[in-house]
């Protein structure tokens, strides 16, 4: 993209900040709407081929330095995913589908550039058409798009595979078969302190679990258990996932990251639960009662005697001036690995800039085999793939500022990028009232 086209594009921005102020009737606001959302979908199609023309780019200046044709890509989606500020899978993803609807859905990736469809709409067939060689995909693009148009994403998805599977009818089985082999589990954060563990599964499996927890909950309500029905099932996936006698009867290690004001009960800033994110006070002094034995909930032994939930908590030490975490205690269960605790404690998710994958590695920001020491200020949890890219040409990582750990990342396009660890419970407050302070003594 050259420059001019990047300050006509900004000038495109700076107008619809200022038409966003121009009143409208309502029948004139309604037509506005309707004619966003088309500017939304070719905005959405022109960035979609602006991405296939830089990694078209990338992979031959990645060939003509000798790289197999099979890592030729390899930098890519990193470098869009900083581009367009999301993390590298997710810019991988957005290569693909780019890649999918300009060389083998061309006619729905026609609609995308004039705003007959939406992004999500687009989206939807590529995916449900992934599995079709290039010939079968055409086939189906050509039958799809003259409904596509008038069609809701949920509808646009169903039809969509609906003609994939006649196209392939045993590509579709075959597929059915291989995507059971990718069942797994996983959990995200969720608002107010909660949290959406899920399980991708075989139909069957999930219909079965799902059956089999009703009953038992419809049994429960049935017997004048006060607790609702979603509820009952809740908890009871929790006990036969884990064995205890009861959901709240939680043994867990938690990264607990509060001030001292907050553990005594004489502040209410927020602490954070590493993994998870800030939760209020009240409920981390909650859970530290709970790790003591003074929660009602526990297991009963084959004595009869409770025994309480345990919650394992490491205290983090904070610098006074930063608020980055800088040290922690080494006392827990095992005594190994106690700085890659701390630095993941500290970056809670990957430090590449927009990425928010968990950390899987932990990179010397100066190498090692360059006399990089191993010590919290010359650490930075990363992804997997986060580490890796970095050791391909033209990527440089390197600490600006020790002291707030800034760290500047520059691609191959001369690009830079910054990351820092979150501010740590207790610095904004404390920060906020130092100012406060300062304005009032000038």
């Amino acid at each position: 993209m050259n420059d001019m086209t990047a300050s006509e594009i900004t000038g495109m921005v700076d107008r619809l900040i200022a038409l966003s102020s121009v009143a409208e009737g309502d029948a004139a606001c309604v037509d506005v709407i309707a004619a966003a959302e088309r500017l939304k979908a070719a905005a959405a199609a022109f960035q979609l081929e602006k991405i296939t023309q830089f990694a078209a780019s990338q992979a031959e200046a990645k060939k003509a330095m000798g790289f197999a044709a099979r890592h030729a890509m390899r930098g890519v989606p990193e470098q869009v995913g900083l581009a367009t500020k999301t993390s590298p899978s997710s810019a991988a993803r957005q290569l693909t589908r780019a890649r999918a609807l300009r060389e083998h859905l061309p006619e729905t990736f026609a609609l995308l550039r004039t705003g007959e469809v939406s992004d999500l709409v687009a989206t939807h067939v590529v995916n449900e058409t992934s599995h079709l060689d290039a010939d079968s995909r055409r086939a189906v693009d050509s039958q799809l798009a003259p409904m596509l148009a008038g069609l809701g994403p949920k509808r646009a998805q169903c039809l969509a595979r609906k003609l994939a599977i006649e196209a392939d009818p045993a590509g579709a089985v075959a597929r059915a078969s291989r995507a059971r082999k990718d069942r797994r589990v996983g959990v995200r954060p969720a608002p107010d302190t909660m949290t959406v563990f899920s399980a991708l599964l075989p139909c069957e499996q999930g219909v079965a679990a799902y059956a089999s927890l009703r009953r038992h909950a419809d049994a429960l309500v049935a017997a004048g258990d006060g607790r609702s029905r979603g509820q009952i099932m809740a908890d009871t996936l929790v006990e036969r996932v884990t064995g205890q006698a009861t959901a709240d009867a939680v043994a867990a290690e938690v990264g607990l990251v509060m001030t001292d004001a907050t553990l005594f009960g004489g502040d209410d800033e927020p602490a954070d639960v590493v993994g998870y994110g800030p939760i209020p006070a009240e409920t981390a002094r909650a859970l530290i009662r709970q790790g003591h034995g003074q929660g009602t909930h526990g297991r009963v032994d084959g004595a009869g005697v409770v025994e309480r939930a345990r919650v394992f908590l490491r205290r983090l030490f904070t610098d006074p001036v930063t608020g980055i975490i800088v040290d922690c205690d080494p006392k827990r269960r095992r005594f190994d690995g106690v700085l890659a605790r701390l630095l993941t404690y500290r970056d809670h998710l990957c430090r590449d800039a927009f990425c928010d994958a968990p950390i899987r590695h932990i990179d010397h920001i100066q190498r090692y085999c360059d006399n990089g020491r191993t010590v919290p200020v010359n650490g930075r949890g990363t992804c997997e793939r986060g580490n890796y890219v970095r050791d391909l040409p033209g990527w440089t990582i390197r600490l600006v500022d020790p002291d707030g750990h800034l760290v500047e990342t520059t691609t191959p396009t001369g690009h830079r990028y910054f990351s820092t660890p979150p501010p740590a419970p207790g610095i904004r407050r404390r920060l906020a009232a130092e100012r406060s302070n300062g304005l009032r003594a000038a």
